[in-house]
């Protein structure tokens, strides 16, 4: 039995994660995080969801800020921060209205040139003070490296707890879980839209794979693909209105395209091996998929419309998972190396692939929106866990969850 769970509030034990950053970048900015002035009342410590967000991109290293009574109003005494080696500041306050929701500010202090860098203020619920310290974060990041924070992003992901699967979205840290779908059969291969308001999904509530589509505000989906056979591995378009599946309704699993509404699929590749998982290029002209054409599993890309398909991986006789970058620049897939599955990236232009993982068990990569992160999943200390790293793989955070294995991570969209 199948429940759609919509939009219900978050399920602290099996949803809450703690998460664990390890390694040293190379080039990281020294930043001091203030605690909040009135954290101390509030639900959530904004000061720290700040910092463990930074510190998990792999671009700041924290400056110890624990003890400073600080706010936004006023410029701070600088002199101590610079002693401290810290290149930036920042410091804010909270404070619960007489309506029940809370009023978060921050500022951005620039500790070298002494100068005002900016800040923001909130009237939020209690519900949205992680989402407040994560914008606060996206701007922080956003100001500091030119690029955009990825911090008020959210992540898809599949839990497996006894007989029980959950499909769950979270914040990018994993935190502020919610169901999006609970079932007694597997749950497997969730995908974002482009515009974050839709999850497909599959799953084998009818006793074999099935396509559906989920509205994540509302909680309802709709039936995509059931044809006869396997119906797997959905992938959308840039533009939303198109999924490219894996059907086996004409015997071997071989890639097709269907409209996200559903219809009459229309049939990609004709090949007498297994073509499976594929994935676009973020500007929509390119299929990458996995295919045993060869003999053994590699990475093919091809036109999104059809066409000759050019063989991408070589190092390695089993590679599986590819994703794409949305910048265009990387790809990032699992390859079997002896025993071992392992996280590798390839950078697309000239072909070089790193492996950046330690671990061995590695599966279902997916790129940040921004491109300088990737989340997986993979086996650590004997459970199945979530990971990020970043793209040289020396900076990790552990996203360690309760109540089951995690799988199938899916990083979403920037949020509108």
């Amino acid at each position: 039995m199948v429940g759609l769970l919509g939009a219900l509030p978050a399920l602290p034990a099996l949803a809450q994660f703690r998460v664990e950053v390890t390694g040293v970048g190379l080039t990281q900015l020294p930043i001091a995080i203030a605690p909040f002035r009135g954290e101390a009342a509030a639900p959530q410590k904004l000061a720290a969801i700040v910092q463990a967000d930074l510190e998990r991109s792999g671009q700041f290293r924290a400056i110890d800020a624990a003890a400073a009574a600080l706010d936004e109003t006023s410029l701070p005494d600088l002199t101590p921060w610079r002693q401290k080696g810290a290149d930036s500041l920042a410091s804010g306050s909270v404070n619960r209205l007489a309506d029940g929701r809370w009023d978060v500010r921050f500022r951005l202090w620039d500790v070298v040139r002494g100068q005002d860098m900016g800040g923001q203020s909130y009237a939020v619920t209690a519900g949205d003070l992680r989402l407040a310290a994560h914008r606060i974060a996206d701007f922080i990041y956003e100001k500091l490296t030119g690029e955009k924070g990825v911090f008020s992003t959210r992540i898809a992901y599949v839990t497996k707890a006894g007989e029980r699967y959950n499909l769950w979205v979270a914040d990018a840290d994993g935190e502020n879980a919610q169901s999006a779908l609970a079932s007694g059969a597997p749950i497997i291969s969730p995908a974002w839209s482009r515009n974050g308001a839709q999850l497909a999904y599959v799953s084998f509530e009818a006793r074999k794979p099935v396509v559906y589509v989920h509205e994540v505000a509302s909680g309802r989906r709709r039936l995509v693909a059931n044809f006869r056979g396997s119906n797997s591995a959905p992938a959308w378009s840039p533009d939303g209105r198109t999924l490219a599946v894996t059907l086996s309704r004409d015997a071997g699993s071989q890639l097709y395209t269907i409209d996200a509404t559903g219809g009459d699929p229309r049939r990609l590749t004709q090949s007498s091996g297994i073509d499976t998982e594929p994935v676009y290029s973020s500007d929509g002209r390119t299929i990458y998929f996995v295919s045993d054409r060869g003999g053994a599993p590699q990475i093919y890309r091809m036109p999104a419309g059809g066409g000759a398909p050019e063989r991408v991986t070589f190092n390695g006789s089993y590679n599986i998972s590819p994703t794409v970058s949305p910048d265009g620049r990387w790809l990032a897939y699992i390859s079997r190396v002896g025993g071992a599955f392992k996280l590798q990236v390839m950078e697309l232009s000239g072909g070089a692939v790193h492996s950046i993982t330690d671990t061995t068990a590695d599966e279902s990569p997916s790129f940040a929106p921004n491109s300088r992160l990737i989340v997986y999943a993979t086996r650590q200390n004997g459970r199945e866990a979530l990971m990020t790293t970043t793209l040289d793989g020396k900076i990790k955070a552990r996203l360690a969850g309760q109540g089951g294995d995690l799988r199938e991570p899916d990083w979403g969209p920037f949020q509108k």
